[in-house]
């Protein structure tokens, strides 16, 4: 299955996914983990179900890269963090990259001035075409995706803001690109780069 939902449970994250790569840059044992996400209430969320679903997130995508892209999370910039991020979330999830790859790649290429809501749910259903063990999402699951993809395009600089829904030119930072070619991420490389 080439496409999962689990992208709702967050967008970038910055602030928890700086934390979660400063727990992996030491290595900590599953008791540390335990104690710092649950015990300490590290990520400062409402609740241990909360705090629970972001560092599942969270550990899931910086674990699809690797330690100096960690370093570059939890030490970079905000700018360079972000990028960081975004390339860990686009490794982890084929539907927030295909989206990056295949339609706003697209917008781009025809000088669209903002990305319409309609692109998602005709996005949705392309995916279906090329995946067809995708699950039947529900209406409300396909919203809340939506809501976070485009929330990480304003985060990652791609979009004005959800409101306006404005695109923007993104120069994504060398340390995260020289990250990428080093280790032979063109996939990554190429969904992040669309906005250039």
């Amino acid at each position: 299955m080439r496409y999962k939902a689990d992208i709702t449970a967050g967008a970038l994250k910055l602030p928890e996914s700086r934390v979660i790569a400063g727990l992996l840059l030491r290595d900590v044992s599953d008791k540390e983990w335990r104690q710092a996400i649950y015990d300490d209430n590290i990520l400062q969320t409402r609740s241990p179900k909360t705090a629970k679903r972001l560092a599942i997130l969270i550990r899931g995508r910086l674990s699809s890269v690797e330690a100096p892209l960690w370093k570059m999370v939890r030490d970079g910039s905000a700018t360079e963090a972000t990028h960081a991020s975004l390339a860990a979330a686009v490794k982890a999830s084929y539907l927030l990259g295909d989206f990056l790859d295949l339609v706003l790649r697209e917008q781009y290429r025809t000088f669209k001035e903002t990305l319409s809501l309609t692109v998602w749910t005709d996005y949705i259903e392309e995916c279906r075409g090329r995946d067809p063990d995708m699950p039947q999402w529900s209406e409300s699951t396909i919203m809340r995706l939506r809501s976070s993809v485009y929330t990480i395009l304003v985060e990652a600089g791609y979009m004005e803001s959800t409101k306006t829904r404005k695109l923007q030119r993104v120069h994504i930072v060398k340390p995260v690109l020289r990250y990428l070619d080093k280790h032979d991420e063109d996939y990554v490389l190429r969904c992040i780069q669309v906005g250039t």
